[in-house]
């Protein structure tokens, strides 16, 4: 195989051998290129995803825990014993906020937030067969503090951040331990099957954000088509300069010298070697000029010695 390879390039021309070696350069370099590029531009677009997400999930657990220290003690002591506010729940907080983001700011429109419990109070709040997987992956591992990867949903791909929830403060068992203890007017609005039954310290849900990722990585998709697109461009420049400045400079004078030295060997000795640079072809140039004129007094030696009278043999 090599050697039909290698008896195939002995048979092409000086011109298509150096054109060949830049067109592997060329696929080489674009293709180096390429996978360096791609990688470096989806590092870049999942750190700014992940930015983003850091900064609403921190925001987020901020005003849960701004209810949970300020508003739900204040809250609380103005309730009568059976009363129930949704204020006082931190969960309610973040997702007010969170809504209220999304309408002020359109960027803002397509995030998904969601406190995904194994079993909520409000159904709504009920987690999918994906965020139960993780929060039983919490639940194996309690050292596990976070969460973080793509999930693709409807509107496309997703980057998320899951964190666990659990139930830490015993004055919430009030609403969610027996519904004989649970106050009467939430009994009333979520009746009795959901949100019962939660234990102190035990993981039973996430807080999870989840930041559309397609806009982001179809950018850096772009970035790369464009930045691909213009080293494709200077390489081919760069090939067809090379070729162009091969033909001018080497191969042009080279096909001079061969022709000149071709007349030269049919016998016409008025052809001139032509000088045109002093690099390593004006060498060659000079060379094949003192072999033209070696040969010239050759030639003329052996005229003179054949036109020279000889005496004749005895």
């Amino acid at each position: 195989m090599f050697k039909k390879i290698n008896s195939k390039l002995n048979n092409l021309k000086l011109a298509k051998k150096l054109t060949l070696l830049l067109l592997l350069i060329f696929i080489g370099g674009i293709a180096f290129s390429g996978v360096a590029l791609a990688n470096i531009l989806n590092y870049k677009a999942q750190d700014e995803i992940s930015s983003k997400a850091w900064l609403m999930i921190r925001t987020l657990s901020s005003v849960r825990s701004y209810t949970s220290n300020e508003v739900t003690p204040q809250l609380e002591t103005r309730l009568e014993r059976d009363e129930f506010s949704p204020q006082v729940i931190p969960a309610y907080s973040a997702r007010i906020v969170f809504e209220n983001l999304k309408k002020d700011n359109k960027s803002y429109k397509d995030f998904i937030y969601k406190e995904a419990m194994l079993n909520p109070t409000n159904v709504n709040d009920k987690a999918d067969s994906f965020e139960t997987a993780i929060v039983k992956r919490f639940q194996q591992n309690k050292s596990l503090k976070e969460l973080t990867g793509f999930r693709s949903l409807e509107n496309g791909e997703y980057f998320y951040i899951a964190r666990p929830l659990a139930l830490t403060d015993s004055s919430c068992l009030k609403c969610h331990s027996t519904p004989d203890v649970a106050p009467k007017n939430m009994v009333e609005i979520y009746g009795t099957k959901n949100g019962f039954g939660w234990t102190l310290n035990l993981i039973n849900g996430i807080q999870i954000i989840s930041i559309p990722a397609a806009q982001v990585l179809q950018n850096a998709r772009q970035s790369f088509v464009v930045v691909i697109g213009i080293v494709a461009i200077f390489f081919a420049l760069a090939i067809f300069m090379a070729n162009l400045w091969l033909k001018r400079y080497i191969l042009g004078p080279i096909k001079r010298v061969v022709q000149v030295a071709e007349a030269v060997s049919t016998g016409d000795m008025d052809a001139e070697f032509e000088k045109v640079s002093n690099d390593e072809v004006a060498s060659l140039v000079e060379a094949f000029t003192r072999m033209k004129l070696s040969l010239a007094l050759a030639i003329k030696r052996v005229e003179q010695y054949r036109m020279k009278p000889r005496k004749p043999d005895n």
